[in-house]
């Protein structure tokens, strides 16, 4: 029986990175833009909050599954090797029992939004967990996980919508490029510790043309918003939101093009503003 004293608490708010919330606004940042471009405008309360408990829930169950998956190869990375999974302070069949358990309640929180969303709620689930086990096998696990944080977007046009119009797959297209460019920058950071251990990532599959996929990654994201806004007729408000989108990627690019690790890690942890400055230029469009 599992006791819940203070440390081992404290070693769950370390399992599920709770202490390190850059995950959830990363994720959070595209379910809060197909929410606005749904509703054009706030979206309901009930909805929102639904949405924002479903973010933290998966997320946190997702890092669980991601360190039972990675135990092994953790070991052997010097950023990771204190994990409380990968320590032993947590057992492996307790991680999955809570990732298993957050992943429930995610699920059951969606049953006021109605079955459509329900129902999605299944793949989602399912991209979360399988994630973290495609860095054995596939050559861009960015792209699977740009999928996994943006499946929130068509949800969020069925939540309110009933229905996933275009322009709502191309902004989870754009998505998926934008979350590939900060995934990528991301794995610079472990490229020399995952090309000992032969675990698959977008930074080792481009090799000398990592920061100019990176590049191309944000190019795509950007210039796919900007048809999205052109064809919906957007304003001023979100142009604005946009160039500083543009200016922050170009940003990204001075600290990155040397593939300095620690600045490669403040351009991952810079992303959240990119993904802040869309969401501000939607919210002002929809005032």
């Amino acid at each position: 029986m599992v006791v819940l004293s203070k440390a081992r608490l404290r070693d769950y708010y370390l399992l599920l990175r709770l202490d390190k919330p850059i995950g959830i606004l990363l994720l959070m940042w595209p379910t809060l833009w197909g929410l606005w471009m749904a509703a054009e405008g706030t979206p309901p309360w009930h909805v929102l909050l639904i949405f924002i408990a479903g973010v933290v829930l998966m997320r946190s169950a997702g890092c669980a599954i991601n360190d039972y998956a990675d135990r092994d190869i953790d070991l052997h990375v010097e950023r990771t090797r204190n994990r409380p999974l990968t320590s032993g302070r947590i057992g492996e069949k307790e991680a999955l029992s809570l990732a298993a358990g957050l992943a429930v309640l995610a699920l059951l929180i969606t049953l006021p939004l109605g079955w459509s969303v329900i129902l999605m709620s299944i793949p989602a689930a399912f991209l979360a967990g399988s994630y973290p086990f495609t860095k054995r096998f596939f050559p861009m696990p960015q792209a699977y996980l740009g999928i996994a944080f943006g499946f929130s977007i068509p949800m969020a046009f069925v939540a309110v919508q009933g229905s996933v119009p275009l322009h709502a797959w191309l902004v989870f297209v754009a998505n998926v490029f934008w979350t590939v460019a900060y995934d990528t920058e991301y794995a610079l950071v472990d490229k020399p510790d995952d090309l000992k251990l032969n675990i698959k990532t977008a930074a080792i599959t481009l090799g000398r043309y990592d920061v100019a996929g990176i590049v191309v990654c944000y190019a795509a994201s950007l210039l796919i918003w900007a048809w999205v806004a052109s064809s919906l007729g957007f304003g001023p408000a979100f142009w604005l939101g946009w160039v500083c989108a543009v200016g922050i990627a170009v940003y990204h690019f001075m600290l990155i093009r040397n593939r300095d690790r620690a600045l490669c890690f403040k351009a991952f942890l810079h992303n959240n503003w990119l993904g802040a400055a869309l969401f501000a230029g939607l919210v002002l469009e929809f005032l």
